[in-house]
């Protein structure tokens, strides 16, 4: 059915204000109004006019991202998981994304020019960096912004959402530690991302407190990849002292160094002791390997989903979001972690 929003408001017996009203989230809309418009919105099909919603509210509905292009630099699954989140909670509020490519050493004047372009009320960085200067800028432009992770060596002055890493990988480092484990190996994310600094920030002090050596050599840093966790674990394991146990920065690294182990005809939590983070990513469940994975867990979908719900909630001006959240994880143990084998 194709319909305007002057038949709407007369289907519903309501103005065509108050109806886009509701349908652009103001709060003096009541709660029982807001639900008839959306229902009636749903069981119509009624889709409305982007340009005059624009001139009404001036808001763009949509939410505008910066993503870096450039031969070498891969499809990221987890980037692709943490979208979907953040798509299901736009599509909520009938929001729209702005995806904006850009050269990976242009990513500051793209962000500038998308925020000056009109078309996005609001944007959100990801990948953060050692005191990154795409924070900076973006405190200086006069649009809401959310940062999915914390730069270091920088002021937290600024709104973001992070899982605390620090205390995730420390508290994987040290049940290993307390199976007996000495040997630790890691297998982290790129080395010049805040969330890998923190990781290995988390295991080094866990390492520390007990009083244990971290070996140089059995730390690797690359592209969250399983062929990158293959062959790290491929150069572990042909040691002349290989680890007893290894840490990996996602599934997905885990899921080649796994490959590496069984090819090396070693039983996974009993020669070798894995623990990955889990991003809950819905193709790659870590109880579903052939030996189930622990982990340490935080939805990336469910961090897409609440910086999209605190976004849109600003833009909307209908309720009191906090500017800083700090997400815990989850340490799931499970059969990949036993006691570290006798010598």
């Amino acid at each position: 059915m194709n319909m305007n929003l002057k038949q709407l408001a007369a289907m519903l017996g309501l103005s065509q204000t108050t109806v886009s009203r509701a349908l652009n989230g103001y709060p003096e809309v009541n709660a029982e109004t807001r639900e008839r418009v959306l229902a009636a919105v749903k069981a119509t099909g009624y889709r409305p006019n982007r340009a005059a919603q624009r001139l009404a509210t001036g808001r763009a509905g949509s939410i505008g991202l910066v993503m870096p292009v450039a031969p070498g630099i891969d499809s990221d699954v987890h980037f692709g998981e943490f979208l979907a989140g953040l798509g299901e909670e736009a599509v909520r509020h009938d929001f729209h994304f702005v995806i904006n490519p850009s050269a990976p050493d242009e990513e500051e004047a793209t962000f500038k020019r998308l925020a000056a372009s009109g078309n996005v009320d609001a944007l959100f960085l990801a990948y953060v960096r050692a005191g990154d200067p795409r924070i900076t800028m973006l405190k200086s432009l006069s649009i809401p912004f959310v940062v999915h992770g914390r730069a270091v060596d920088q002021p937290e002055d600024y709104p973001f959402l992070d899982i605390d890493n620090t205390a995730a990988f420390h508290g994987a480092t040290r049940l290993l530690i307390q199976l007996g484990h000495r040997r630790i190996a890691f297998i982290n994310g790129p080395p010049d991302l805040t969330f890998a600094m923190r990781r290995l920030k988390g295991m080094r002090r866990a390492m520390e407190e007990h009083g244990l050596p971290v070996d140089q050599d059995l730390i690797q840093h690359a592209f969250m990849t399983d062929e990158h966790g293959h062959r790290a674990m491929q150069r572990f394991l042909a040691r002349d002292r290989p680890p007893t146990a290894v840490l990996c920065s996602s599934t997905v690294i885990a899921l080649g160094a796994v490959r590496a182990i069984n090819m090396a005809g070693l039983r996974l939590g009993v020669d070798i002791s894995l623990i990955a983070h889990d991003d809950v990513l819905p193709m790659l469940k870590p109880e579903n390997f052939s030996v189930p994975l622990t982990t340490t867990r935080s939805s990336l979908r469910a961090a897409g989903s609440r910086i999209a719900a605190r976004l849109i909630s600003r833009i909307l001006k209908n309720g009191e979001q906090p500017d800083q959240e700090l997400w815990q994880t989850e340490l799931i143990v499970r059969a990949s972690t036993g006691p570290a084998p006798k010598p």
